[in-house]
């Protein structure tokens, strides 16, 4: 049988979503697919309920190892795939059983280098699409990533979608292998945008992506300084290939502040001082390097930047007298 779809599973600790995410998974619509489920040394039941699926359905695949980091987990995923295409599906979201069917039908219609979906963000009971065009003119279109900045500029989410296998191994695309599982995906989506000529983008929506899991908040300093290891990998692929920098730095250092403020919301209040004295150093360096496109950036986006890179302790505390002002309201 060929494969049409590999679907990578990197798996940590996820007991409680897992059987969830691999039902969505096995009832695909699309037969001819493979699952590889990499079990990154889980100390609870994941291992065993991965194996306990793979005894039902012959073409799970699982793969114990010992914890290496998401990183490292995606690439032995990866490395073992043997689809035309390649998607990713977190172990604690879930999708829609005709997704891979979908995405496959316009891939081989259309020799795309990779194709995405929009996706849902699922809190509990509530749920709220996200679009990859809010113009809705893109999409179905075979489009080349660095000829849209509308595209490079919205989601950096690389699990709605899939990947030509044989585009990823001709670039060698890679997600970066640091420890724990903070901030590796960043990568992979900066590297598979820009080297990609074919590509499209539709408005279904397939992917269910949980922020309901208070295993995924990020607590301790090891990894909230992850997101600079991430940037320095990208950064240091850029330097390699003069054009390619040419092209995609201004939009390096766009994602990357829109990165680094949704790293500042997000990590225990203890660590924000520390967090945004590297926040305003790095990013006032780009600007006095004149690595800075205003024009990517909106007018609130623009106020945050020029705030943290002048005054930063004014964008603490603005931020936390929003934080006040919300936790009152509700």
């Amino acid at each position: 049988m060929k494969i049409k779809v590999s679907i990578v599973i990197p798996v940590y600790n996820v007991e409680k979503y897992l059987r969830q995410c691999l039902d969505s998974v096995v009832n695909q619509t699309l037969k001819e697919i493979e699952i590889i489920c990499v079990d990154d040394g889980s100390i609870d039941n994941s291992g065993k309920i991965c194996d306990e699926y793979a005894l039902k359905d012959k073409r799970i695949k699982v793969i114990h190892k010992e914890n290496g980091g998401y990183g490292k987990a995606m690439n032995v995923g990866f490395d073992n795939a043997q689809g035309e295409y390649v998607g990713i599906v977190e172990p604690d979201d879930y999708i829609l059983n005709n997704m891979y069917e979908r995405l496959y039908s316009f891939c081989g219609n259309n020799n795309l280098d990779f194709i995405k979906s929009n996706f849902c963000e699922v809190n509990g009971e509530n749920k709220k699409i996200l679009k990859f065009d809010e113009t809705n003119k893109l999409y179905y279109k075979v489009i080349k990533p660095s000829e849209h900045i509308n595209i490079l500029k919205n989601h950096g989410t690389n699990w709605c979608g899939i990947y030509k296998n044989d585009f990823i191994k001709k670039f060698h695309i890679k997600h970066n292998e640091t420890p724990g599982a903070s901030y590796q995906d960043n990568g992979f989506w900066f590297l598979t945008n820009m080297y990609a000529l074919r590509t499209m983008f539709i408005p279904d929506v397939f992917y269910m992506y949980r922020t309901d899991n208070p295993n995924s908040s990020i607590q301790n300093k090891e990894k909230v300084f992850c997101i600079k290891t991430e940037y320095d990998y990208i950064r240091n692929i850029l330097e390699k290939n003069p054009n390619l920098k040419e092209t995609f730095l201004s939009i390096y250092q766009y994602r990357k502040f829109l990165n680094y403020v949704f790293t500042f919301r997000r990590i225990h209040m203890k660590l924000k001082k520390d967090f945004l004295k590297g926040f305003k150093k790095e990013f006032k360096q780009a600007y006095q390097n004149k690595e800075i496109d205003k024009t990517l950036f909106s007018k609130k986006d623009l106020i945050k930047f020029y705030m943290v890179i002048k005054c930063p302790m004014m964008y603490y505390y603005i931020y936390l007298i929003k934080q006040k002002f919300f936790t009152k309201t509700n």
